[in-house]
């Protein structure tokens, strides 16, 4: 037969079944080119052995040897493991279940919990319960004329479905949406679940009665609309091939295939699966401590102030710590050692946790945990060698005209602004269509929220986020310098530090003006103890450290705006009047759908 036929396939499978008709099912299989001969003892296998190859010779058929193997305990075939124990389940069909990682959030734990419970399996271990959904006692080999049952689901994130048959399981599968299927609507998505499903157990489900659920209850009148796509036609077309009924079955009762379809996989969601990593690099993280305390032993002062604490003599503002160390004012001292107080800084400044903080961060830090005579100078003078800041962190100017600040808001999470860093994989624009329609003004005019959107092509506007963006930007160039890799695997790395390090604007952390408590990095593990602070106490403490943050911020402000408005004239305009605005010589102007060198200068109106 030549290559290149359609039919080919089947016509092989015909002329297979014919020749080999009188042994099907009594101990020969056979599946296009594959023929699976199976026996109860080693005589009557040699009997059928010899009887399967000469029907080959009769019908001038030949094997290569090479391909074939004889005498096995164990086979694959057609997706499970045959051996003289039974039939047991492909590990390679089941490997969305026994490769599922461990759950990290409140969400992940629910969802293989519901797939667990759905079978009322009760395991004590992560390990157990996924060892005991994929071994035989649970997957089942189907029974030739009993009723099945397909339950399909459909997320952002792939397809899942289930094939049963006597309320056990068959067979699990899912896929991840290819790039286009993400584009889909929920309707064709769920479509695309059943689609899937039926085109995967075509060799169980063809010619058999069967029930279909899914959780999108509008499929139920699939082949009743009127109104259908091109892509929902073709679909059809599929669906009208087998005998069953698609039926209503609730999202909460749909846990399983629910469970397969949301499944995170490799850099589906983002950001969040690179979260792992982050336990490898504090496992990895040798804080300074003991080197310092060992360079203490060396220095004579320290030694000596040492010698004196032991003798009981008290000295003003020293004390031995429990590890050992020398402290000055609860700060571990560090020796008047350039090596060691290089270390120091190196670890403050190009670790993972920190990712090249400025002066003012970087001496706050660590002053936290350390002291030594000159550390402001040594710290300014150690930043200003960083050759990695001094490639990624540029000069900035002032901007023109007087400095307009926000207003400070009364409380926690009063203000929220929003902004995107450009240049990245699907980054919308300021004043992006999601963010002007009518819905998304509508839904927040419902909450109670009031929008203010920034100005169109003028970031000054929204200056605290675009500082921020700024920073996250520097942040991310030093961690790519420095740790290689890509950019995304940082990003929980760039949260944590800038999260965790000095403001001076508020005088403290960002995490510790939101919790009431410095956050308890790799580089402070030698604070320690219990909040001891409780309901009313708590509340007050709160509200004092807030009103100290408003205070903060407006003295900082006025002293920003009083740096940013030295030397300018004040500059206002009034509707009405024209202005110049100023475009690149080479590339015009790009806005408003205007570009070219003949709109070099252009008058607007206000």
């Amino acid at each position: 037969m030549p290559f290149g036929l359609t039919n080919a396939p089947a016509a092989f499978m015909d002329m297979m079944n014919r020749i080999y008709r009188p042994y099907l099912d009594h101990f020969v299989v056979v599946f296009v080119d594959d023929i699976l001969i199976y026996s109860k003892s080693r005589e009557e296998h040699g009997h059928h052995l010899h009887m399967a190859l000469q029907t080959l010779r009769e019908n001038q058929l030949y094997a290569k040897l090479e391909k074939c193997d004889f005498w096995l305990q164990e086979i694959q075939f057609l997706g499970h493991m045959v051996s003289q124990e039974g039939i047991s389940v492909d590990p390679t069909k089941v490997e969305v279940v026994t490769k599922w990682v461990r759950p990290k959030n409140v969400f992940e734990v629910r969802s293989f919990l519901g797939l667990a419970g759905y079978y009322r399996r009760c395991e004590e271990s992560f390990q157990e319960l996924k060892r005991r959904l994929t071994t035989a006692p649970v997957l089942i080999t189907p029974i030739s004329g009993e009723r099945y049952t397909v339950y399909c689901d459909a997320s952002k994130n792939g397809l899942g479905c289930v094939l049963m048959q006597r309320g056990r399981v068959v067979a699990y599968a899912s896929r991840q949406l290819k790039n286009h299927e993400q584009n889909y609507p929920t309707h064709d998505l769920e479509l695309a679940a059943i689609v899937f499903a039926l085109k995967l157990w075509r060799h169980y489900l063809y010619g058999e009665n069967f029930e279909g659920f899914s959780d999108h209850k509008s499929l139920k009148y699939i082949f009743s609309q009127k109104d259908l796509n091109a892509r929902q036609r073709r679909w059809l077309e599929t669906l009208e091939d087998f005998h069953f009924t698609l039926q209503y079955h609730p999202g909460k009762a749909n846990v399983v295939a629910d469970a397969l379809s949301r499944k995170a996989q490799c850099v589906l969601s983002g950001l969040v699966v690179y979260e792992w990593k982050m336990y490898d690099y504090i496992s990895e993280f040798n804080p300074c401590f003991d080197k310092v305390i060992e360079a203490q032993r060396k220095d004579t002062k320290l030694e000596g102030i040492r010698s004196q604490i032991m003798a009981g003599d008290a000295v003003e503002g020293w004390n031995i710590h429990s590890n050992g160390g020398i402290h000055f004012l609860n700060k571990l001292c560090v020796p008047n050692d350039a090596q060691v107080k290089e270390e120091v800084m190196k670890e403050a400044h190009h670790s993972r946790f920190t990712v090249h903080p400025g002066e003012t961060k970087m001496y706050h830090d660590l002053k936290r945990q350390y002291w030594w005579q000159g550390m402001k100078r040594d710290i300014s003078r150690f930043v200003s060698k960083c050759l990695t800041c001094q490639q990624v962190k540029v000069e900035h100017q002032k901007p023109a005209g007087l400095l307009q600040p926000l207003p400070i808001a009364e409380w926690k999470w009063d203000h929220v602004t929003m902004d995107f860093v450009t240049g990245l994989p699907r980054t919308p624009q300021n004043r992006d269509p999601r963010f002007t329609s009518q819905f998304w003004q509508s839904l927040q005019k419902a909450l109670g929220t009031a929008i203010k959107l920034s100005s169109a092509f003028h970031p000054q506007t929204d200056g605290q986020s675009e500082k921020v963006i700024q920073i996250l930007e520097d942040m991310l160039r030093a961690c790519v310098m420095d740790f290689k890799g890509n950019w995304v695997e940082h990003l929980p790395l760039i949260e944590f530090a800038y999260n965790n390090s000095f403001q001076s604007s508020i005088g403290m952390a960002p995490y510790e003006a939101l919790y009431g408590r410095p956050c308890r990095s790799p580089m402070c593990w030698m604070e320690s103890g219990e909040a001891s602070l409780i309901g009313p106490e708590l509340v007050q403490e709160t509200t004092d450290k807030i009103r100290v943050i408003r205070d903060r911020l407006l003295a900082a402000q006025s002293r920003q705006k009083s740096y940013a408005d030295h030397r300018r004239r004040p500059l206002e305009f009034q509707i009405g009047d024209h202005v110049f605005l100023r475009v690149t010589p080479r590339k015009g102007v790009f806005r408003f759908g205007k570009k070219g060198k003949a709109w070099s200068k252009i008058c607007w109106a206000l």
